[in-house]
C-alpha cells in the first residue's frame, strides 16, 4: 500500500470515529488526489478551525473555485457546521476531511466526476 492510500485509510477513520459518516471511498480518494501534494505537507494537509484566515482560504480556494458556489453567508455556516461535526476541540482536521464534508453538504459530487 503507498503513502497516499495510507492517508486515505486514515481520513476514512476520522470520518467514521470523529465524524460520525460512512465515506463514500470512490469520492473521498477523489477528494484526495484533487488535494495534490498537500496532503503529504504537515502544515498544508490540516484545517486550523479556530484561525479566520485559515477558513477564508476554504471558502475562497475551495467552496467558490473548486466547488463553484456563489460567495455568501451560507459558505461561513457550513465550514462552521463541518468544524463542529469534526470537533472543535480536535487537534487535527484533516483538510481532505473538511472539503470531503463540505462537498457532501453542498451535494456537489459531481464536480469530482
Amino acid at each position: 500500500m503507498g503513502r497516499r492510500d495510507e492517508l486515505i485509510e486514515r481520513y476514512a477513520a476520522d470520518l467514521k470515529d470523529k465524524c460520525g459518516v460512512t465515506p463514500d471511498m470512490d469520492l473521498l480518494r477523489k477528494v484526495t488526489i484533487g488535494c495534490g501534494p498537500s496532503i503529504y505537507n504537515p502544515d498544508a494537509s490540516t484545517v486550523a478551525g479556530s484561525q479566520d484566515h485559515e477558513l477564508e482560504t476554504v471558502r475562497k480556494n475551495f467552496l467558490i473555485k473548486k466547488l463553484g458556489l456563489a460567495d455568501g453567508p451560507e459558505l461561513g455556516k457550513a465550514i462552521d457546521a463541518v468544524i463542529e461535526q469534526y470537533g472543535r476541540s480536535e487537534r487535527n482536521k484533516y483538510r481532505v476531511v473538511v472539503y470531503y464534508l463540505l462537498t457532501k453538504h453542498f451535494g456537489k459530487e459531481a464536480v469530482y466526476g
